[in-house]
């Protein structure tokens, strides 16, 4: 077993953990290609890619030497009245890769890239005099980061519930994963009563932008939509007016098969999002990207007050520029998206064997991403509960077989690193099969 550390002598709180649960916490040292090394020379399969963001693994040598050089050079200058040349090219590669894109302005995670969005979709419609537009249209379930803009559009509510009454009002169109759909609705008539809702709510004078997660909701259960829904979206936001704000941080550079996802959804956006994965997982960055016509709303005399009061410290910080410069790089130089298209189905075909386990509900998948829902009974569609969270009786069986995994309630995501090899892709589903059935065995018990 994995030598593991008391948590009585450490001032750590840890995300998303209920602290009483645990009373030790595996030491991680170091990473080695996929895997996580732990004090005492263990290894776990990085199984979610370290949050959803690892590409190529803990050690690849290039990220590793961008950082090198660019720390001889400049670690951090602001971009306050200055820039700097890996700032810049990192703006040319993120427009080129992004049709309609013209425009970046960088922050240091998903969260404030979002929070910078809304606040560019509202100032926005100030710009050009119709201040009267400052509603945002979502869906629930979608999620877009834990500050409380991101909170208030993007309302998961078993994560957020307790801060309901300190959001702001947003207008959110009830939608469920294919799996929890009401009963006696098909899939087709639910999503056409989707779009409905949608385009109702987008008719209204007072709306600024539609917001959504661009080719699935991660979060909030792992939702994947169907071929045209969002591009259907896209086409009411034109039709009525209405900024259309697509969020990549998750779902792009990869993770659904696509580097830039709303190119696979022929969905073009008014403003994008990414994260995570820019930086390959080794440096916090990310970014916002416009259009030409929302950038030069903001431009004028200084005395028009119309740009743009957002910053932060860390803005376009050179390290991680550096980086996300040679992570761009190296998706072109190693044909990344071919590979993840091919490792992708393997992924697809073995998890047909997940489905057979009987504590396995449903299983939703694309690109480098799977939702596995546990449930206690297939036929109620009840899901799985244990005296301790899911997430921790998960976490500490799929360590014994060499997996870090972690579950969002009672669904356990596979977001394995990108780059992931064919055998340690085929090790990933084993060890979950293992798993889930060593859990299903101890229920039974």
């Amino acid at each position: 077993m994995p030598k593991e550390v008391m948590r009585n002598p450490s001032s750590v709180w840890h995300p998303y953990t209920q602290m009483s649960e645990w009373d030790k916490f595996t030491e991680i040292v170091g990473g080695k290609g996929m895997w996580l090394i732990d004090s005492e020379g263990h290894r776990m399969l990085d199984g979610v890619a370290s949050m959803w963001c690892n590409v190529w693994g803990h050690s690849k040598r290039e990220i590793i030497s961008a950082i090198q050089r660019q720390s001889k050079k400049s670690p951090h200058t602001s971009l306050f009245n200055l820039t700097h040349p890996e700032a810049e090219s990192l703006a040319k590669k993120l427009v080129s890769i992004s049709p309609n894109m013209s425009r970046v302005f960088y922050s240091d995670n998903g969260s404030t890239a979002m929070e910078i969005a809304f606040k560019i979709a509202i100032q926005y419609w100030q710009n050009v005099n119709n201040p009267a537009r400052t509603r945002f249209v979502t869906l629930t379930n979608g999620y877009h980061g834990d500050t409380f803009g991101t909170m208030s559009v993007g309302f998961v509510p078993a994560f957020f519930w307790r801060f309901k009454k300190n959001m702001y009002k947003t207008i959110q169109i009830p939608f469920a994963n294919s799996y929890r759909i009401p009963r006696k609705t098909s899939i087709e008539d639910y999503y056409e009563q989707t779009l409905e809702r949608i385009e109702k709510s987008l008719s209204r004078d007072d709306v600024a932008a539609f917001v959504m997660e661009s080719g699935a909701q991660i979060a909030g259960g792992v939702n994947i939509y169907r071929n045209g829904f969002q591009s259907k979206i896209g086409r009411l936001c034109r039709k009525y007016n209405v900024l259309f704000i697509l969020d990549e941080i998750a779902t792009g550079f990869g993770r659904l098969g696509s580097l830039v996802e709303y190119t696979a959804q022929k969905s073009p956006p008014d403003i994008v999002a990414y994260g995570k994965m820019m930086t390959a997982g080794y440096l916090p960055m990310a970014a916002t990207l416009t259009t030409e016509r929302i950038y030069k709303s903001f431009l004028g005399k200084y005395s028009d007050m119309k740009h743009l009061y957002h910053g932060h410290t860390y803005t376009g910080n050179a390290l991680a520029c550096a980086v996300a410069n040679q992570n761009i790089m190296l998706y072109k130089k190693t044909n990344l998206i071919a590979k993840i298209k091919k490792t992708s189905r393997i992924m697809s075909r073995r998890l047909e064997e997940i489905k057979k386990i009987e504590i396995v509900g449903d299983i939703r998948y694309k690109g480098m991403l799977a939702g596995i829902e546990l449930v206690s009974d297939q036929r109620t569609k009840k899901p799985l509960r244990f005296a301790k969270s899911v997430n921790r009786v998960v976490f500490e069986a799929a360590k014994k077989n060499g997996l870090y995994l972690r579950t969002l309630g009672n669904i356990l995501v596979l977001v394995p690193p990108l780059a992931i090899s064919e055998k340690e892709m085929n090790f990933l589903i084993d060890g979950t099969i293992k798993t889930l059935k060593s859990i299903l065995s101890e229920r039974r018990l």
